[in-house]
């Protein structure tokens, strides 16, 4: 299971932070603190996984990639492959770049509600339920389309 999904800056200020559990305000904001402060002090070349035990407990690991300004970052449980959520983290980036013509930190925050939506076609509950970047764009752009009227 997916237990969060974070979108941060590389100064940590997060841009997206979504959690599958149920944890307070102050979790939240200190798990965040934590995932930055572990990610930050990493060197490029290391591996894209890292264990995450003392953030969200035993057999948890943050599987992140870095773009640009961004850290992706999904919190995943011992159920889910790494490379699978690598994989994920792709197809949310490919998405992203689909709808805001190649995607930065600025349409993240001006568009929050519109990566929300993107967020929900691919993962929901934790659980991921869409893979395919085509058809997440098209669901998206047809629930935009509705919204507007």
């Amino acid at each position: 299971m997916i237990d969060a999904v974070l979108v941060m800056n590389t100064q940590g200020k997060p841009r997206l932070a979504k959690f599958y559990k149920s944890l307070s305000p102050v979790k939240q904001q200190e798990i965040v603190r934590k995932v930055y402060t572990g990610l930050s002090s990493r060197a490029e070349h290391f591996c894209n996984f890292v264990e995450a035990d003392e953030i969200f407990g035993a057999g948890t690991k943050l599987v992140y990639k870095h773009f640009a300004t961004l850290y992706f970052v999904f919190v995943i449980d011992s159920g889910e492959s790494e490379l699978g959520i690598l994989d994920l983290i792709q197809v949310f980036v490919e998405t992203l770049d689909s709808i805001f013509k190649n995607v930065c930190e600025l349409d993240i925050v001006f568009n929050f509600n519109k990566v929300n939506t993107v967020l929900d076609e691919i993962v929901m509950g934790g659980q991921v339920v869409e893979t395919n970047s085509t058809e997440i764009v098209k669901s998206v752009q047809e629930i935009f389309k509705l919204e507007r009227g």
